[in-house]
């Protein structure tokens, strides 16, 4: 209010005066942002002005082309480039080169900037050049219209007609009270929007679009016979994806976006169903039935360089108007079940048995299937995988009717059931806990499983492509390996279970002899295996690292073990540049994200830890949160994103520092390039080692094909925070299964998503009997809160996940379960020190 009053007085014309020169002087006012790289792969952005072409880092501008220094600009496919006019005292004319997405981005930059060009700097609109007869090169795009100058001199010269207008106070209805009013036939679907370009006016007649806010989303009405429209190709609007519509999204879903290109299937289907703007999904044609018809599904947010704030979970499936709940019809079906805690413990065994037995038909069905059709594996290796597997899957199956059979007895939905004996879990709990001791012998194997697939894949060519390939269909939403060791995952899940039984019966129920039975059982299997599942554990990550690097061939060796990756900002001749650190044991790595097409990040040096001392320097080189690495050979400064990011840092580097002092000294050269291949002769055909290259190993030649995009390395990447091996071990126990209602910001109604929430993310199905989850949402980097009075939610049990502009609320059925997703998720969102971390740790110690 300050700042209105002491503008009071102004004449209209003096305020609108006072706006433009205020604007005049920001430097980012009306500057949009192209990402694009330079010939370092550092990651930039491109903007263009009327003074010329600007260069910014995040915001902040490091460079500036002037249009009179500008000699020419040109694109050749994703390649931009500026040529500069010669120095008066040099006779070198400079070219500069910058990367950007695609010949589409780079074409489309190009336009703004020869538009900008011929606007603030010529005199007269440029006329347009004959066109050759037989052959032209390049793009025959021109600037037409007046130039900025022409418009002047009209101005000047009295052309324009000044038009007399009397301000009023108009009368605006918002956006949003407007959606708080739909229409009597569609009250129940949340109205959601998009904007789309397309090529044909006639064909974009059955859609009409508007933007809402900052946060896109999209819906479509059917009307008889529902014509997909054509699309423009156009990359400021979004892209065409299998026949569908998908709107781009800014920096915050870019994690992954190479997961929806390589999923694209060969024949494109037209969506039936709703326009999406969801960067997690591509779309799903739906069926005269209303069942789904796969076309193409994304598992995680897809990021455009050049994009829009959209909403990660909208798809034409997710936004069916039969999945939309209203409040009356969830009251109604809350009061048919049972309320007592015991119940939705209970609940919980079956939600998260459902999860576990679909993980292990990833290995005995999904991935089975592929192997014998491939031929790729070796039958000792095949034997040893499945011979261990299909009798945990065939145990559990029973295990799950079980469960289900008492709840529905429990529920009451049985006419055998007698109230009081069957409301109780104990006794289930007990008896397949003792027949789970029976197949102890299966699980003791996953060991040699785990290590006998890596020898495998490392030995065989074919056999790695197959793997590769593999974990790139949309069933397996997971590493591979991760699958492996979900049976030694699933112990601890049902000790915690037991657990929390015991801790609600009083000694003198009914329930709590055989409850504690039980939790005995599974605490003695548990502390048997811990030690070897803790190994497999840091050896499933090194190799898991492993896929996510370039230039470091023998990252898993004996010894060493994995404490802390992130993002961290390394101090260098051009200012801070964003870098990726791997902390082990013995050994600091940090990389950039490479250019090649696996998207893995390129490694640019390695400090050993042995002599290493770490000081803070925020006032020695003037940056936040800053800190200096000083090794035997080496030193770099680094800069975190937030105190409490460098405390973990200096915490971790610290206690590996001490461990590294307390060995025998410093080690070998533990990063050198691995010796040659022992591939079998009949798989040599593949491209050759490069001698001029050392980052050109055999790793990083054979994954130029499409790489996983929402893995942990990438998602801290572009969340600017890291994670630890605690953080790891604290998510294996922090897994959670089950049905949720889900709101948009925006939207009026609650939809149901059945939910798994595994390795720091919220996976979404329509229903538990899905094979395979139709949108992700990543929450490292999220806040987790419940809602205020002043989003007028009005619910019970509603949670709220936000992050930038993006925000979600949740709803659960019980007291119960809203408190366990409160828990298991803010292990992500808050990622805790080493220090808080043990100490969270230790009531579940084995």
């Amino acid at each position: 209010m300050e700042f209105h009053r002491s503008h009071m007085g102004q004449t209209p014309a003096e305020s609108d005066f006072q706006l433009l020169e205020i604007a005049r002087r920001l430097e980012m006012y009306g500057i949009r942002l192209h990402p694009a790289k330079d010939r370092e792969g550092t990651k930039i952005n491109l903007a263009v002005a009327n003074t010329g072409i600007l260069v910014f880092q995040g915001h902040t501008k490091i460079n500036a082309f002037n249009w009179a220094k500008v000699r020419k600009l040109s694109f050749k496919r994703k390649r931009f480039l500026i040529k500069l006019r010669p120095d008066v005292n040099s006779s070198f004319q400079d070219t500069l080169e910058f990367l950007m997405a695609s010949r589409d981005f780079c074409k489309s930059f190009w336009k703004i900037c020869v538009e900008h060009h011929a606007f603030f700097r010529l005199f007269e609109e440029p006329k347009p050049k004959p066109k050759p007869v037989l052959f032209s090169r390049g793009s025959s795009f021109r600037f037409s219209g007046r130039t900025q100058k022409q418009v002047l001199d009209y101005v000047k010269e009295g052309g324009h007609k000044k038009v007399q207008f009397e301000r009023k106070h108009s009368k605006i209805h918002s956006i949003r009270s407007m959606a708080a009013q739909p229409s009597e036939q569609h009250a129940e679907v949340p109205k959601q929007s998009s904007t789309f370009a397309y090529g044909d006016d006639n064909d974009a007649a059955a859609v009409q679009s508007c933007r809402q806010g900052k946060e896109l989303k999209a819906s479509a009405e059917d009307t008889g016979q529902h014509k997909s429209p054509s699309l423009k190709k156009s990359p400021k609007e979004g892209r065409k994806v299998d026949g569908a519509v998908v709107s781009t999204v800014e920096e915050e879903e870019e994690v992954a976006k190479d997961r929806m290109q390589q999923n694209r299937p060969q024949s494109q289907q037209p969506s039936t169903g709703s326009l999406t703007g969801s960067p997690h999904l591509s779309e799903l044609s739906i069926n005269s039935q209303g069942g789904p018809s796969v076309a193409n599904m994304s598992l995680s947010p897809n990021l455009s360089p050049d994009a829009k704030q959209s909403s990660p979970l909208i798809s034409p499936l997710l936004n069916d108007p039969s999945c939309i709940r209203t409040d009356d019809e969830e009251e109604v079906k809350r009061k048919k079940f049972p309320s007592e805690k015991a119940y939705f413990i209970a609940k919980e065994v079956a939600t998260t048995e459902r999860t576990y037995l679909k993980d292990l038909e990833v290995i005995t069905s999904w991935f089975q299937s592929a192997v014998n059709k491939e031929d790729c594996m070796p039958e000792a290796l095949k034997n040893l995988i499945f011979s261990n597997f299909e009798p945990l899957h065939k145990f559990h199956t029973g295990f799950l009717k079980e469960i289900e059979q008492r709840l529905a007895l429990w529920e009451g939905r049985s006419n055998a059931h007698i109230k009081g004996d069957y409301q109780r879990i104990g006794d289930v709990m007990l008896k397949n806990i003792q027949g789970m001791k029976q197949l102890t012998v299966h699980l003791w194997k996953h060991n040699e499983i785990l290590i006998e697939l890596e020898n495998g894949i490392k030995n065989s060519r074919k056999l790695e492509t197959f793997c590769r390939d593999f974990e790139l269909q949309k069933v397996c939403y997971l590493p591979l390996n991760t699958f492996l060791l979900r049976p030694l995952h699933r112990l601890m899940h049902y000790k915690q279970i037991m657990e929390r039984l015991c801790k609600h019966y009083p000694p003198s129920h009914t329930n709590f002899r055989d409850s504690r039975a039980a939790l005995a059982e599974i605490s003695e299997m548990v502390a048997q295996l811990h030690g070897n599942m803790i190994k497999m554990e840091n050896f499933q990550k090194l190799h898991e690292l492993k896929k996510d690097l370039i230039g470091i061939d023998n990252l898993v060796i004996p010894g060493r073990e994995f404490i802390r990756l992130g993002s961290l900002s390394k101090l260098s001749g051009k200012g801070l540049q964003q870098r990726m650190f791997f902390l082990f044991n013995d050994i600091l790595l940090y990389t950039s994200r490479g250019l090649t097409a696996s998207n893995q990040f390129k490694v640019h040096g390695h400090l050993p830890l042995y002599g290493m001392t770490i000081e803070e320097s925020e006032e020695e080189w003037g940056v936040p949160h800053c800190l200096t690495l000083r090794g035997q050979h080496q030193s770099i400064v680094v800069a975190a994103s937030t105190r409490a990011e460098m405390d973990k840092w200096t915490e971790d580097i610290q206690m590996a520092i001490d461990l590294a002092e307390k060995s025998s000294g410093p080690g070998p050269e533990l990063l050198a390039s691995s010796p040659p291949d022992n591939k079998s002769p009949d798989e040599t055909t593949v491209d050759q080692e490069s001698e001029d290259d050392l980052s050109a190993s055999r790793t990083s030649l054979e994954r130029q094909s499409p790489h996983r995009g929402n893995t942990t390395v990438h998602v801290c990447w572009h969340r600017n925070t890291s994670v630890s091996m605690i953080d790891f071990s604290i998510a294996v126990e922090n897994q959670l299964s089950g049905n949720l209602l889900r709101k948009f910001k925006n939207s009026n109604g609650w939809q149901k998503l059945w939910v798994v929430f595994t390795n720091f993310c919220m996976f979404f199905y329509k229903s538990h009997q899905d094979n395979h989850p139709l949108a992700s949402l990543p929450l490292l980097g999220y806040s987790l809160t419940i809602p205020s009075e002043s989003e007028n939610i009005h619910k019970d049990h509603v949670f709220k996940l936000h992050f930038k502009s993006h925000v979600y609320y949740f709803r659960a059925e019980s007291e119960y379960t809203f408190e366990r997703w409160m828990e298991v998720i803010r292990s992500a969102t808050s990622s805790a020190s080493r220090t808080q971390a043990l100490s969270h740790k230790e009531p579940h110690a084995y």
